[in-house]
């Protein structure tokens, strides 16, 4: 009995304790910004959120000025799991395209009539909280950002293009935007954050 305990107790300790720590320790040399949470913070250094988890700052009175992020199945709460996305005839993808709707009726997009939208901006992710989107999905928005915003064209278009990631290795994943950098980005040339 004494040997199962002291087991016990000493399991605990190391995988309890001394291994996150670490671990932890590791990371934080290796790569503290990861580390740390990849936390996003405006220029007076308020943290916005996280590089890696999507959310929705367009849902607000910011919306119409700010890049739209992929649509969730959860709005956005990591808290919450996501089911598959509904399919083409189920009610409740009109529901969860509701801004896209909104957006194509408004008759704001940048892009030549009956072209198609980038997948990525219309459909969700698996985890639904993906906070990036293709150049493309990025690029048909920038009409309704520089109109929200009385910012110009080419001036919205650069800061898109400066915030381009293009992928490791040639021919390995796809360049992206990751859309909260992008607004903070925006927000803060407006010197609104």
């Amino acid at each position: 009995m004494r040997a199962g305990v002291v087991f016990l107790v000493l399991t605990i300790v190391v995988a309890g304790g001394a291994y996150p720590l670490v671990v932890t320790g590791i990371a934080q040399l290796v790569d503290p910004y990861a580390a740390g949470g990849s936390l996003l913070r405006c220029p007076n250094g308020t943290v916005v959120g996280s590089a890696d988890i999507a959310q929705n700052l367009s849902a607000g009175t910011l919306g119409p000025s700010l890049f739209w992020a992929r649509p969730s199945l959860t709005d956005y709460n990591t808290t919450l799991g996501a089911d598959s996305p509904p399919g083409p005839t189920d009610p409740a993808l009109k529901a969860l395209l509701n801004e896209t709707i909104a957006y194509l009726q408004g008759g704001e997009e940048n892009r030549s009539p009956n072209a198609p939208l980038p997948y990525w901006w219309v459909a969700p992710s698996a985890s639904s909280v993906d906070p990036d989107l293709t150049p493309g999905a990025v690029l048909v928005q920038v009409l309704r950002v520089a109109n929200a915003t009385g910012l110009s064209n080419a001036t919205v278009l650069g800061l898109v293009n400066a915030h381009i990631t293009q992928p490791p290795l040639p021919y390995v994943g796809v360049p992206f935007v990751n859309v909260l950098e992008l607004d903070i980005a925006l927000l803060a040339l407006q010197g609104r954050c």
